[in-house]
């Protein structure tokens, strides 16, 4: 039992140890087991951390990608929203304030927006670079603004000042209804109100301005807009708008807000509905606006704003400019309206190209600029055919002309145009287009100028003598061609020169003031040339600083009824119609332009260039002359201070026909020489009368250099007789080597050849005695000769009356009209033997004798003028200016 409990023992402790060692290896396996479980694990968790780490890396990498992309897409689309902005709301419109300048706004289409803060953050990086904020305004919308008021006054001074300072001068109307701060809410424009640009209202004073408003507007679509333009945007041409934006700023708040009226609410209404296409808005901030498509309501919510224009995204608000800009720029602005816009320089008023424009119809130019700064351009054809200038001595009246003269010669060729130029007050306005020995050039155009007249109306009245012969020869030309104005005869005669003509004569009243023969028949060729002259292409400017000789023309009512383009100068007087007040206001460097005889609504401002600078002129005067046709002769100057010289040759190329004593030169047109011709007829002798013994001896000196150059085979004798007379017989005589001498002593001797060679065969030559002062030895030829015989003044009295028969002529100096008359045989003595003569300081009724006019001609003497009298030519004397002699050569 025991060994069987001992074997049982055994065998189970041997399964036990069997058992165990089973544990044991089963243990070891297990642990094995984990520990390949545990490096499983480990190595899962490595993978799961490192993808974790890449997941993350490739993620930020992403947000980091998305970012970049987003801010340079929005960069970008930030850089295109702002190069348009600068494209809609330019310059001042729209630069923010620490980059803000006044600029007016560029020639084409222009902005239409304002800004008034950014859109987006300030922040770096996020949302992208903020954006203006942009509204519309002028020609768009009204404005109603809601919020903080301090926040919103500083937006509405924002708007304001970048409206004025985006447009012209002039250009917007401000009016201000404050009544809580009395206009002090805007007070940094108050400038403004001294150009009138500002008007502050009172609490009473806004039904006055609404109806003012509606009834500015009911004028424009009458009369602006007047159903052909649908705006005033419409309307406006070239940048220039007929008519200003008018602004109504509304200040009130929520108290304010009930004192509107049925009435008044009616009328903001209107302004609101129709105001916009006249150019009228409103900006309100209190006094609320009734919503619709044509009203932007702006609010201000904290720090940011809301308008419905911009789909509500929050505006960050620009601040408020600075006060002292706002009032430094009003300012500025208000002195630069008042001066008014700076002139146009005269050299603007060419155009691009010279002389392409053609006057068979008319002609135009511009001679200054209108209040907007646009070019006014002043015609002259069928109508209006002539004008009218005047003004106050310093009123610009010369630089008026200088200027219209400029832009007329640029634009017509001579072929195109005839200038004919006086100018009576004392100066040379004209005398620079015409050649001078400082500058040979001349204006092409130039026919004819006239300077230093003042008392030589003859000139004047000679020029409209030449225009009123240029008249008839037109009129005939259009009669054969059936042409009843200046562009049908020059369609009907292509090749025929017919230019129109422009006469201008400054101070003309002059001419036409006094009751004398002169005056007389200066009106009536001004009458009939103004009357006649427009269908021919002859158009009349007539200038005067002096009322006396416009009341001269009032007083012919068919004269000045034909000068309906009248232009006024400051201060000028009867130049616009009575009813008229436009000179007495006009600022200086201005002018009145008006094309219906001065009425008041035809009136338009003209500012004036600088258009006097010699330089200026020099350069457009030579480019001109250079550009000049062949052949193109230079005008004919005429200078009143100056005297003619006699040329040194003695030749004269205007002259022909017989031989003939030159004894000065004509005052007219063509500048002619005034000629005795002393021919086989009875009286061909020549009388110098007077005491100016200079001009005497002048006069007798240029006949007998005249006659020597044209027969230098004739026979000379020069009788000195008086010692004042000495050195310029002895000239004479020096230029004349040939010539025989004779002085007091030996005159008789002298008379008694001449009156012997009487009775004998003519001679082949003929022999001009040149006596100086015959009535200086009066006594010596009364005398009766001791051996008896004929007295020196019978043997004179038979050179006089038989000599030019014999070829003998007599060129004699008497003192005075008695004098020669006592020579001639005293009281009842006949003048026959004197066929011509020239008066010096002889007044007309002296020289009753000698005249056919009744009482003598209307004359009084001048100094260096001559009155030239020749029966077998003259109906009536004519003026003539004696040369002056060249010194004695050796």
């Amino acid at each position: 039992m025991a060994s069987r409990w001992a074997g049982l023992l055994a065998a189970v402790g041997r399964d036990v140890a069997a058992a165990r060692g089973l544990a044991r290896s089963a243990a070891a396996s297990t642990g094995s087991a984990r520990s390949r479980t545990a490096a499983r694990h480990a190595v899962v968790r490595a993978a799961h951390a490192a993808c974790l780490h890449q997941l993350t890396e490739a993620r930020d990498a992403t947000r980091r990608e998305i970012t970049r992309r987003y801010l340079r897409e929005s960069t970008r689309l930030a850089g295109d929203i702002a190069r348009l902005a600068a494209v809609r709301a330019p310059g001042a419109a729209g630069a923010p304030w620490r980059d803000w300048a006044p600029a007016e706004p560029p020639p084409g289409p222009g902005g239409d927006l304002l800004r008034i803060g950014t859109i987006g953050s300030d922040r770096p990086g996020e949302c992208g670079p903020p954006v203006p904020a942009l509204l519309p305004l002028l020609d768009r919308t009204h404005l109603t603004l809601h919020g903080d008021q301090s926040v919103v006054d500083g937006i509405i001074t924002g708007l304001l000042l970048r409206v004025l300072g985006s447009t012209r001068p002039g250009d917007v109307r401000i009016t201000v209804y404050d009544p809580e701060h009395l206009g002090g809410g805007l007070a940094g424009f108050a400038p403004l109100g001294a150009a009138g640009l500002l008007t502050s209202v009172g609490p009473g004073g806004l039904t006055g301005t609404l109806d003012d408003l509606v009834e500015q507007i009911r004028r424009i679509n009458e009369s602006v807009l007047a159903g052909e333009y649908a705006t005033l945007a419409d309307a406006t041409t070239a940048g220039r708008r007929p008519e200003p934006w008018r602004l109504l700023v509304l200040l009130g708040d929520a108290a304010t807000a009930t004192e509107l009226t049925a009435a008044q609410r009616a009328q903001l209404d209107r302004i609101v509905r129709t105001g916009i296409a006249c150019g009228v808005h409103v900006v309100s901030r209190g006094l609320p606006v009734r919503p619709g498509p044509a009203v932007e309501t702006v609010t201000v919510e904290g720090d940011r704003v809301r308008c419905a224009s911009l789909a509500a995204l929050p505006v960050r608000p620009d601040p408020a400019p600075p006060a002292g800009r706002v009032a430094a720029f009003c300012r500025e602005l208000a002195e630069r309206l008042v001066a008014g816009p700076p002139p146009v320089r005269f050299a603007d008023l060419a155009p691009e190209k010279l002389w392409t424009q053609s006057s068979a119809a008319g002609l135009g130019a511009p001679v200054g600029t209108g209040p907007g700064g646009e070019l006014v351009e002043v015609a002259l054809g069928d109508d209006p055919p002539h004008a009218l200038v005047g003004g106050p001595s310093g009123a610009g009246k010369t630089n008026l002309l200088y200027a219209w003269l400029g832009a007329l010669t640029t634009r017509y060729s001579p072929d195109e145009l005839a200038l004919y130029l006086l100018d009576f007050k004392e100066g040379v306005s004209f005398a620079r287009f015409a050649p001078s020995p400082r500058d040979p050039s001349w204006l092409p155009q130039v026919r004819l100028v006239g300077v230093n007249i003042n008392s030589d109306r003859e000139f004047g009245l000679a020029m409209l003598r030449h225009l009123a012969d240029e008249l008839r020869r037109r009129a005939r030309a259009a009669k054969r061609y059936d042409a009843s104005k200046l562009a049908e005869l020059r369609a009907e005669d292509p090749g025929g020169h017919w230019p129109r003509i422009v006469a201008v004569i400054d101070e003309f009243q002059v001419l036409v003031t006094g009751r004398d023969a002169v005056a007389t028949e200066a009106v009536n060729l001004l009458e009939d040339l103004a009357r006649r002259g427009r269908s021919q292409g002859i158009h009349l400017v007539l200038a005067s600083q002096d009322v006396s000789g416009i009341e001269a023309l009032w007083g012919r009512s068919g004269l000045i009824a034909q000068f309906t383009l009248r232009i006024a100068l400051p201060k000028a007087r009867r130049i616009l119609a009575e009813t008229n007040p436009a000179a007495d206001v006009v600022p200086r460097f201005h002018a009145v332009v008006n094309t219906d005889s001065g009425v008041p609504d035809a009136n338009r401002i003209v500012r004036l260039p600088e258009a006097g600078d010699r330089a200026g002129w020099r350069v457009l005067q030579d480019e001109q002359w250079r550009a000049r046709p062949d052949g193109l002769p230079p005008p004919r100057l005429f200078d009143g201070d100056a005297v003619p010289v006699f040329p040194a040759t003695g030749h004269f190329p205007d002259l022909a026909g017989p031989p003939g004593a030159v004894v000065g030169e004509t005052i007219d047109v063509r500048g002619r020489s005034a000629v005795v011709r002393l021919g086989r007829v009875p009286g061909r002798n020549l009388a110098v009368l007077g005491s100016r013994t200079g001009e005497a001896c002048a006069v007798l000196g240029s006949a007998a250099r005249s006659l020597a150059a044209q027969v230098p085979a004739a026979r000379f004798s020069i009788a000195c007789l008086d010692g004042d007379a000495d050195r310029s017989a002895r000239l004479l005589h020096a230029a004349l080597p040939d010539a025989a001498w004779y002085d007091p002593d030996s005159i008789d001797e002298l008379l008694a050849e001449l009156t012997d060679g009487l009775t004998g065969a003519v001679p082949d030559q003929p022999h001009y005695v040149v006596g100086y002062a015959f009535d200086a030895v009066a006594g010596r030829l009364a005398s009766k000769p001791a051996g008896g015989g004929p007295t020196g003044h019978e043997r004179l009295r038979a050179v006089l009356a038989r000599g030019p028969e014999h070829r003998v002529h007599l060129l004699g100096w008497w003192r005075t009209v008695p004098r020669l008359r006592d020579d001639l045989g005293g009281i009842g003595a006949r003048f026959d033997a004197i066929g011509a003569w020239v008066a010096l300081d002889v007044h007309g009724g002296e020289l009753a004798p000698l005249c056919p006019q009744p009482g003598g001609p209307d004359w009084y003497p001048r100094p260096h003028r001559g009155l030239f009298f020749d029966r077998a030519v003259h109906r009536t004397p004519e003026l003539v200016i004696p040369y002056e002699l060249p010194e004695d050569p050796r």
